[in-house]
């Protein structure tokens, strides 16, 4: 138990610290995404509620934000399958 406490904190302050989404903060530690998401909202708020509210509003923010993420990574494939076919 005290492992998946100290698991939860490290991604906790590792998410806070870089402003990182679940999926890089996921790949950083070598876990599912899923795994990383239930430990920031089902777990965290158990261990230590403040900590859970400042992931909270990252976690709102990236979610606020995922259309746009989506949209230029759509423009950049675009834009490199064109310069691929000019060349």
């Amino acid at each position: 138990m005290k492992d998946l406490f100290e698991r939860t904190k490290n991604v906790a302050i590792y998410l806070i610290s870089n402003h990182s989404t679940v999926r890089k903060t996921a790949k950083h530690f070598g876990l599912a995404k899923s795994t990383i998401h239930y430990d920031l909202t089902v777990r965290l708020p158990k261990y230590d509620y403040s900590l859970y509210e400042e992931v909270r509003q990252i976690l709102n923010m990236n979610f606020n934000e995922k259309y746009i993420r989506g949209g230029l990574a759509t423009k950049q494939k675009y834009s490199k399958n064109k310069q691929k076919k000019c060349h």
